[in-house]
């Protein structure tokens, strides 16, 4: 027979084992698609804000992130794309490329040169299907500004959950209104790049740790 402290302890060890298989189920979950991805370049796929337009030499925000991450960082940005030209160049520039991780940001030049929603997201899903389709994880960035862009905010963020690709809000909060985080009307300086690299990295480091662990130990 047990005493009452062997009892407890028992208790207490099976209920400690009930919760962390709960908690682990629970993050499973949540797991982006391809988190056992094989790739090795994590590959920032873009127009101009991932071109790095404003920034001097070597203050891109992919630049600002290859000095922050392991794995290499290459800059696949395109100043002025729409979603339906980065399509066009998407096996060249990310697929062919041994992909870990894309960063996709678009959106803005759709916007400005008047597409309608309904194909942008049409373009950005099929942009995170071909990604999955080679192996690779995805995470898509939010370029909004407040009520600007909230249409694509809301349609990518629904893509993201529908898709299980990571989702990095606000990627501008605090620098579009500050002229001294930018270049221009619409473009960073270095100090507001650095900004965005850093909340980037924020973002995708968690999945690239448990990547990595996984590519170690197994799943």
């Amino acid at each position: 027979m047990l005493d009452n402290f062997a009892r407890k302890k028992v208790i207490f060890t099976l209920l400690g084992i009930w919760f962390f298989g709960t908690l682990l189920v629970s993050c499973a979950k949540k797991e982006t698609k391809n988190i056992n991805s094989r790739g090795k370049n994590i590959i920032c796929f873009g127009d101009s804000i991932t071109y790095g337009v404003g920034a001097k030499a070597g203050g891109s925000y992919p630049a600002v992130l290859a000095r922050m991450m392991s794995a290499p960082v290459i800059n696949a940005g395109v100043d002025g794309e729409t979603t339906g030209e980065a399509l066009q160049r998407l096996q060249a520039d990310v697929l062919d490329r041994d992909p870990l991780l894309v960063v996709i940001e678009f959106g803005g030049n759709d916007m400005l040169r008047v597409v309608d929603v309904e194909t942008t997201v049409r373009n950005m899903k099929e942009i995170v299907e071909r990604i999955h389709a080679k192996g690779a994880m995805a995470a898509i960035v939010d370029v909004s500004v407040g009520p600007m862009l909230e249409g694509y905010r809301n349609a990518f963020y629904n893509i993201a959950q529908e898709k299980n690709v990571i989702f990095i809000p606000d990627i501008f909060n605090g620098i579009m209104l500050n002229n001294r985080l930018k270049s221009d009307l619409l473009h960073p300086n270095d100090i507001g790049y650095k900004i965005i690299a850093q909340r980037i990295y924020r973002a995708i480091t968690p999945y690239l740790n448990q990547n990595s662990m996984i590519r170690r130990f197994g799943k």
